[in-house]
């Protein structure tokens, strides 16, 4: 009987000589995916993930053994789980479908158990599961309340190196939701986002995302008072601020203003004691549109009073951070400070120079051919 066809014939059958699938055998595969046999739907669920690693097009054509799949997930077998699991993430890549099939197979109750198995590399497959199912605008809120989202807090602090990745990740999209914000503040992750920061590259992604994640969090009080509580905590952002990407640096510096912005008094005094300044200045001429806009208004938030003097001495960068420099203790610090702003007064009359040149030779009318 067809049924009763061993796994490894299943296996060897599955594609043509180019490695491309027939009908007859994705047919046959989503047949023995839902066969009685335990050991023949592990192996399909096995050739299912492998069909599925690199084509979209199988992606589609299997999205029928989804609930088969979610069903093996609550075997009591760690082999059937773990081929399940890894199928489910192959499906779920780059197809919004199968991801919002998957959510509504009933897999979320499942795979929150696997972090309790004391099982690293199912902790890992899980982790990646969420990663790739929070990509889906539509399940965020559905996924923050299946219980997820504290296990995702406490990968960021004792999973894999890969797991963590893929735990902020799924925190990263899941602060997209505001009712998920709730959850992940209260799962307190803020200490593990400032080890990551710490120990990561700060142009990293991971850094981006940990960066974007305590950008949302201190949104909220709880949040500020973390991060500021925490040892390094503002220390973390400003470094992020100075050597991240352009986006990372666009995120510390929104983290920063945002906070100072909630209460100046409170944390104008933190963030200035990190030596923040010579980061905002180089923002200020080479961040992006939103970093520099964000950096002036923060310079501006940091002084004495966040408000022009009076008409007679203008409200120029320079008075501003002179100002500022005045102020904030420490020969180093206010070195720096004052030779970047140096620095930048010097660029800036060289780019006014060359702009001048170039506006010398459109006008100039011996460039003119005569003919």
């Amino acid at each position: 009987m067809e049924d009763s066809t061993s796994p490894t014939t299943v296996s060897s059958a599955a594609v043509t000589g180019d490695h491309t699938p027939t009908t007859t055998s994705i047919t046959r595969t989503l047949r023995l995916i839902n066969h009685h046999d335990p050991l023949t739907k592990i192996q399909a669920a096995k050739e299912i993930r492998r069909l599925t690693k690199t084509s979209q097009r199988c992606r589609r054509q299997f999205s029928g053994a989804i609930p088969a799949l979610v069903s093996m997930l609550r075997y009591p077998s760690v082999d059937a789980k773990a081929a399940a699991l890894l199928a489910l993430l192959n499906l779920a890549v780059q197809d919004e479908e199968n991801k919002i099939s998957i959510v509504d197979a009933g897999a979320l109750e499942p795979i929150v158990t696997f972090f309790q198995l004391d099982n690293l590399n199912m902790e890992e497959h899980a982790t990646a599961l969420l990663a790739t199912l929070s990509a889906s605008p539509v399940k965020r809120s559905t996924i923050g309340a299946s219980g997820a989202i504290p296990f995702l807090v406490e990968t960021l602090n004792s999973g894999t190196p890969q797991a963590k990745v893929d735990a902020v990740m799924a925190l990263f999209n899941l602060a997209s939701e505001n009712d998920n914000l709730n959850l992940i503040l209260k799962a307190q992750p803020i200490p593990y986002l400032v080890n990551i920061l710490n120990s990561s590259k700060k142009s990293s992604k991971i850094s981006e995302r940990c960066t974007a994640v305590l950008e949302s969090l201190v949104g909220f009080e709880e949040g500020r008072v973390a991060l500021t509580s925490e040892e390094g905590g503002v220390l973390a952002v400003v470094e992020v601020l100075e050597r991240g990407s352009p986006q990372n640096r666009e995120h510390a510096v929104g983290t920063l203003l945002t906070m100072c912005q909630s209460d100046r008094c409170r944390y104008r005094e933190p963030i200035l004691k990190e030596g923040v300044i010579p980061g905002l200045l180089e923002l200020t001429v080479q961040g992006t549109p939103n970093s520099q806009t964000k950096a002036h208004t923060l310079l501006r938030l940091l002084r004495e009073s966040p408000y022009p003097r009076s008409e007679n001495e203008p409200d120029t960068l320079e008075n501003i951070v002179c100002d500022i420099i005045s102020q904030i203790g420490g020969e180093e610090q206010s070195g720096n400070a004052k030779q970047m702003l140096a620095d930048m007064v010097q660029v800036s009359m060289e780019q006014s120079l060359r702009h001048l040149q170039r506006r010398a030779l459109v006008c100039n009318p011996s460039e003119v051919s005569m003919k």
